[in-house]
């Protein structure tokens, strides 16, 4: 078995579906992931670029955006329908030896959307209920380009979870210490079974290298290693949508947030790639035709400057229209490390662009910042 202490693998089964709420019965993590990006999510880019085998379920649907379904009664000419990936039992080699080794297993390797510095890992068994891995393990791997399969088996791997007892039907969390950069990673699944989703929550790190090459560009987008720093609410939508890239395709694909009852109002913070000289910036309600915010004032703040505390109004209060993109160009640039939106008095946004360039110390401090997350 594992390195681990020995374990009984019943005692992780959950039990068998009985009709009603299949989430009914759904084991939690205690983990908090809000304010983290899904590395992986597959609307970023991310992708299941191979796996060892997927007979029962495709490996892509590990990367599904939306929670697991379960249909009790979706069966196919190969079994069961499930919602996520699964392999067939596996078998020892002859009737002596029936049962798989200790050290059989199966994999998926996946690409990240962004690479960046993984914190935490839901590996999710939603509906797999005795279907489900005894044991995974996660590695990661960094890997520039677009490698093959072939090359990235062949890369150099690091453990970031050990050979670890999961929970059928549950979201199994795991916190991860490490501060490296990370492209790829490879799911273990021991010795075979199914796992529904896995989410790789963490901080993008963007290539200083390749935005140097572009020039002027959105310093606030994930893809670019802009990240929310804090919002006033998440009830409807993450406030992480909002610089998300491409243009929203539905309501939840931007950020709503709950209606006010009070006098106060809604914001978004964000921390830009790094220091930026900004002339720019684009606000869009798409989407959003009767709960946009009805005004918007945007802020900035240049914690590598000579106050970095001082927040400074970089747009007065301007009114919003519903489903429309906003365009403002700034009558001088301005530099800034930070933007915050106040929404007033709720509503959402779909999409922030904040055009600018790196400053020579916004250059030096994220050249910085990819060297220490080499390892």
């Amino acid at each position: 078995m594992s390195g681990a202490q020995p374990f009984d693998p019943r005692d992780y089964n959950a039990r068998p579906y009985g009709g009603g709420d299949p989430y009914a019965d759904y084991k939690k993590t205690e983990l908090d992931f809000s304010g983290l990006v899904d590395l992986a999510d597959r609307r970023l880019g991310g992708g299941v670029l191979a796996a060892n085998d997927e007979f029962f379920a495709q490996r892509e649907n590990l990367l599904k955006p939306e929670p697991a379904v379960f249909d009790p009664h979706a069966f196919g000419h190969k079994g069961k329908v499930m919602d996520g990936w699964e392999t067939r039992r596996r078998r020892g080699v002859s009737a002596e030896q029936p049962h798989p080794t200790a050290e059989d297993h199966d994999w998926a390797l996946v690409r990240l959307a962004l690479p960046g510095v993984i914190r935490a890992l839901n590996v999710d068994t939603a509906h797999f209920r005795g279907n489900h891995p005894t044991e995974i393990s996660v590695e990661a791997a960094q890997v520039e380009g677009t490698p093959t399969t072939d090359e990235l088996l062949a890369a150099d791997w690091t453990e970031l979870v050990p050979r670890t007892p999961v929970y059928g039907h549950a979201a199994n969390g795991f916190e991860v210490a490490s501060t490296r950069r990370w492209t790829h990673l490879r799911l273990k699944q021991f010795p075979d079974g199914g796992v529904a989703r896995l989410r790789v929550y963490g901080e993008p790190v963007a290539d200083p290298a390749w935005l140097a090459a572009q020039g002027s560009f959105d310093v606030a987008a994930l893809l670019n290693g802009g990240t929310v720093e804090d919002a006033s609410d998440r009830f409807y939508s993450p406030p992480e949508n909002i610089i998300a890239p491409g243009r929203s395709h539905k309501m939840d694909d931007g950020w709503e947030n709950r209606r006010r009852r009070d006098t106060g109002n809604d914001w978004v913070r964000f921390r830009l790639t790094a220091q930026a000289t900004v002339r720019a910036l684009e606000v869009d309600t798409a989407y959003l035709k009767g709960n946009a915010a009805g005004w918007i004032t945007i802020k900035g703040r240049d914690a590598r400057g000579t106050d970095p505390e001082a927040w400074f109004e970089i747009i007065g209060r301007t009114r919003l229209e519903p489903d429309s993109p906003h365009r403002f160009v700034l009558d001088a640039p301005v530099t800034v490390t930070h933007v915050h939106v106040d929404a007033f008095p709720d509503g959402g946004m779909a999409r922030l662009h904040v055009f600018g360039s790196l400053t020579d110390l916004g250059t030096t401090d994220l050249k910085t910042r990819w060297e220490s997350a080499q390892g």
